[in-house]
Order: C-alpha cells, then sequence, then structure tokens
C-alpha cells in the first residue's frame, strides 16, 4: 500500500512517468455542442455524444467480437477485480468552458469503453465509485443532474448489457435514492443477474466507512437475536456482511483514481487491504484505452506478496 511519508517511486509504480500533452482547447461560454465537437481531436469527439447513446453502435456485441490483447499485457497476469475511483468531471469541463454536466455525460463515455474493454480483455469485475455518500453535499441540481443521468443511462444500456453478458450490481446506503431509481436497479439487477462474462458494479451512495458499519449492524443483529455467538465473529464474518458479498471477488486486484489526487476518498476501504495502486494524472474524460492498459502494464510489472517475501 502508499504510504504518503516516502517519495513516490517514478518507474513502474503508481504513478505513470511519461508526461502527455494536452489538447488545448478554448471555449466560450454559451457553447455550442456541435461546434464543440468539430474541433476536438478525434479521440475526444465521442465522449460529448448524449449519455444515452447505445453502447455498441452498430458494432459488434461484445460477447460477438474477439479482441486480442494490446502487445505487453499478459492474459494470465490480468486482473481479476478491477476498482476504478472516476474523478475530474467537473474539472474537465470547467478547463473547457463547460458546464459540470457537460463532464458527467463525457465521462459516461468513458465508463462505457473501460466496461467493453474489460469485457474484451478477460477481467472478471469492475467496480466504479459513481456517487460517495459525501457527494450529497453537493448543489441540489447536479445531485438531481447526476443521478438523472445515472438513471437514463441504466435504461438506454439494459438490452446491451444483456446481449454483452454483463452483470450489473449496485451496492451503497439506498435510503435517499429516489423510488424511480431503486425501482430501475432491481429490474436492471434481476434481467442481468445470470450473465457471467463481466460483473460491473456500482457504488452509488457508497463510503468505505458506511460499508464497515453497516456490515457490523448486521452482525449485532444477529448476535442479539442469538444467531451466533461472540467467538463467531471474525474477519470471514465481517467480509460476509460487506456489500460487496455480491461477487465471487470481493477484493479488488487494482485501483485506479484518475485527476492525479493522491487518495482513496473512503472507497472500499476493507476491500482493499492489498490492492495495488495506479495514480493517473489525466482527469476521468480522458482515460481512455492507452491509459487503462498503462495502468495494467505497471499492475502486471508488479509482485504481490501480501506481507510475505519471495524467496
Amino acid at each position: 500500500m502508499l504510504s504518503l511519508r516516502f517519495a513516490i517511486p517514478t518507474a513502474n509504480t503508481l504513478i505513470p512517468s511519461k508526461n502527455k500533452p494536452k489538447p488545448g482547447l478554448v471555449v466560450q461560454s454559451g457553447w455550442n455542442q456541435t461546434d464543440l465537437l468539430s474541433s476536438l481531436p478525434k479521440r475526444y469527439d465521442y465522449k460529448l455524444q448524449a449519455a444515452t447513446a447505445d453502447l455498441t453502435d452498430g458494432r459488434a456485441s461484445m460477447a460477438d467480437k474477439e479482441v486480442e490483447l494490446p502487445e505487453g499485457l499478459s492474459r494470465e497476469l490480468m486482473p481479476k477485480h478491477v476498482a476504478v475511483i472516476m474523478d475530474g468531471n467537473g474539472r474537465w469541463a470547467r478547463q473547457k468552458g463547460l458546464p459540470a454536466s457537460a463532464g458527467h455525460e463525457a465521462g459516461v463515455k468513458s465508463l462505457r469503453e473501460m466496461v467493453e474493454l474489460c469485457g474484451h480483455w478477460g477481467i472478471q469485475v469492475l467496480t466504479v465509485f459513481a456517487f460517495s455518500t459525501e457527494n450529497w453535499i453537493r448543489p441540489k441540481v447536479e445531485v438531481d443532474f447526476l443521478l438523472s443521468l445515472f438513471e437514463r443511462a441504466l435504461k438506454s444500456e439494459m438490452e446491451s448489457f444483456q446481449k454483452s453478458g454483463i452483470r450489473i450490481s449496485v451496492i451503497g446506503d439506498s435510503s435517499k435514492l429516489p423510488t424511480s431509481l431503486l425501482g430501475l436497479i432491481n429490474e436492471v439487477e434481476e434481467t442481468t443477474k445470470n450473465n457471467t462474462r463481466l460483473q460491473l458494479i456500482v457504488a452509488v451512495s457508497y463510503s468505505g466507512k458506511y460499508d464497515v458499519v453497516q456490515a457490523c449492524r448486521s452482525i449485532a443483529e444477529r448476535a442479539k437475536d442469538g444467531q451466533i455467538q461472540l467467538e463467531d465473529i471474525n474477519e470471514s464474518l465481517i467480509e460476509q456482511e460487506l456489500e460487496t458479498n455480491c461477487t465471487e471477488y470481493p477484493y479488488p486486484d487494482l485501483l485506479i483514481r484518475t485527476s492525479g489526487e493522491l487518495r482513496v476518498s473512503n472507497f472500499l476501504l476493507w476491500q482493499l487491504a492489498y490492492t495495488e495502486l495506479f495514480f493517473a494524472q489525466e482527469l476521468w474524460p480522458d482515460f481512455g484505452k492507452e491509459e487503462f492498459v498503462e495502468a495494467l502494464s505497471s499492475y502486471q510489472q508488479r509482485q504481490r506478496r501480501y506481507g510475505g517475501r519471495h524467496s
């Protein structure tokens, strides 16, 4: 794990060493999306399309298309579970003179691309931090937009999830979520529950502290009812009560955080005990295939010892 008391190495570790030039773009307020798209470099233009566009965009579905791994990556060393803190949507929009909503829509496009890549490359679980419990303090208009965007994306992608073999699971404190969104989450989870190609876990109204507390409360209730004894409480029992009990692989092998921030921000605190960390300088809407390959390459060069020592 990362200790901020020491200098961060520059080779094959947490932060990519190469500095990539960023495209220069000045956009005046009162922006026109058509004009903006025509001025963006080709790799960015698709990321400002409507968030409800179909995942496949007329291409072969994930299940019908075999893709070779990028050069330098090994399928045998591929992480089973990748977690992502998708940070930087707001800053991306501000840098371009756009409203925050444009950054979030661009972020959805980056997520679609990563979901597709994970399915092609044999990653079993992708967990993304979509909305934290702390995000409720943001302006109401932004919160309402984020929840609406999530609901629209779920509706528009349900058929694609099913065709592509993607199972959807949503974790977090659902008590504050709109009734319509809760109903849709239940429908999507039920519809996709037997899919096995990739499990996409979306953390909404989630925090690592909340997760541990709700697990402790559940265990306390069971103890109060006489279902378990004090000596029955151990790490395994706690892990069974965490929200990530929805997956066969609850512990991320690799955590990626974008935007250059060096913290885990109350995400999967228990589950990240032995996770490899990778901090990317790119803002989330700018994080694409090339950056994902770089993160996976860094992961595949590391030795995971879990507290032990290789001879």
